[in-house]
Order: structure tokens, then sequence, then C-alpha cells
């Protein structure tokens, strides 16, 4: 049987982003379920977080920067809601760029609202940008890749830092200038974020590629799942 991924939707009809999580999601073995923006957790055994519009920046404190978008509040508070109470129940939880970036604020984190450097943000063409990761010893991603240094594709202009990390949030992946590119949270059975989007073809091996190996979709997607059909 296969096990229900809550996937939040704040806006439907779906479009071809939100897709390519569902599509991740059913080749690594899962069921994946819309949530709605009045639904609970329902049964589901995991919780997805996507990609989408910047944190609003009051959440953690801050005024805006100049180049951070409209905030949807409703949608943060939704969508934090069903975070932390998937935390609060053990339930395995994958956050994905944005979803990295709000798991990281639920816990008390901050976050660098605005990249100078344009090497992190999709290209003008709608492609992705690609840079090295740095995979930290002793971490679930070596673990997974089975090396140091794997390439991903990067989509976002706003990011964790060492210095806005969240307490109780474990660093796994590091880019060349120091962003913070997927985190674990301590003490819980498995809940991950990650900066890039491995929801995305490219990272399915699909299209064209880096120069070197990639965080591939396949493991990490499949071990989400695997965790999410551990017995409770």
């Amino acid at each position: 049987m296969r096990p229900r991924i809550g996937i939040p939707l704040w806006k439907a009809p779906p479009g071809e982003r939100f897709l390519h999580y569902e599509r991740s999601v059913w080749r690594a073995g899962g069921q994946p379920v819309r949530l709605g923006r009045d639904d609970g957790l329902g049964d589901v055994h995991g919780l997805l977080i996507t990609g989408g519009v910047d944190v609003d920046p009051s959440l953690y404190g801050e005024r805006p920067h100049p180049a951070t978008q409209s905030p949807n509040r409703q949608r943060d508070e939704h969508e934090l809601s069903l975070l932390l109470k998937a935390l609060r129940l053990g339930l395995p939880v994958l956050g994905v760029c944005r979803g990295h970036q709000l798991l990281n604020v639920a816990l008390g984190g901050r976050l660098l609202q605005h990249i100078e450097d344009d090497s992190h943000r999709e290209r003008d063409d709608g492609s992705s940008a690609w840079h090295p990761l740095r995979l930290l010893p002793g971490s679930l991603l070596r673990e997974l890749y089975g090396r140091e240094e794997v390439w991903a594709n990067s989509r976002h202009h706003q990011a964790v830092t060492p210095d806005r990390l969240a307490p109780g949030l474990r660093a796994l992946a590091l880019s060349p200038d120091g962003i913070v590119e997927a985190v674990q949270v301590e003490g819980h059975p498995w809940a991950v974020g990650v900066q890039w989007h491995p929801e995305r073809p490219e990272m399915w091996g699909e299209g064209p590629q880096p120069e070197g190996p990639i965080a591939a979709a396949a493991p990490l997607f499949a071990a989400f799942i695997a965790a999410c059909r551990r017995p409770g």
C-alpha cells in the first residue's frame, strides 16, 4: 500500500510546477494527497511543503527587503500549522525551497531575504542555475549519495545561512558561498529541508545536466517515502 503524502495546494487548479511534486511522490512509491487551504493533515503518513512565494519576514521579526516578494500570510499560517502539527506527531516531513525556509522559520530561525549574487536564481529562459553542494560528514545526505560533493539545481533568492539557522536544526549541506542548502530536525524520526528542487525533471536525470554527479531525486524521495512507511 502506498503511503499517503499530504501536499498543500494553495491555488487550484494546480500548475505544472505543482504536478512535478505529485509525479515525484508517485515515482518513489507514495500516493500524493492534495491538501486545500481549509484542510488539516487528515490521515496522511507524511507531509511535503513545496516551493513558492517568499515567507513573510514579519514571522521572524524583520521588515521586508526591497527585493522581497509580497507575502501570502494566509498560506504561511496554514502551512506553518500543518508543519508544526506534523512535527509534533512525528510524521515525516520534506520541505523544498520555500518549504525548507519555512521549516527554519517554524523552529525559530530567520532568513537572508535577498542574495545579491544571482548565481542561485532561475535563469531568464526559465531553466535552473546549477552549483555544487558540500555534503557534511555524518549527515543523512552524505549517507544517501555516498560522496562529499554533488550538484544541485537552484531557483531562489532567499536563504538559510549558518547564523540564521534555527535551534534544533542540523545543517546537512552547504553551497560554495556558505548557504545552508539542507537541514534536518534533530530528535525527529525524519524531517528534512532542501533548498534545491529535487522534484524537477532535471533532478530525475531528464534534460541538460551539470558537469558532475547530481543530488538525484530518486534517493531522496525514496528515503522520504520509506520513512512514511514505517509505523509511527
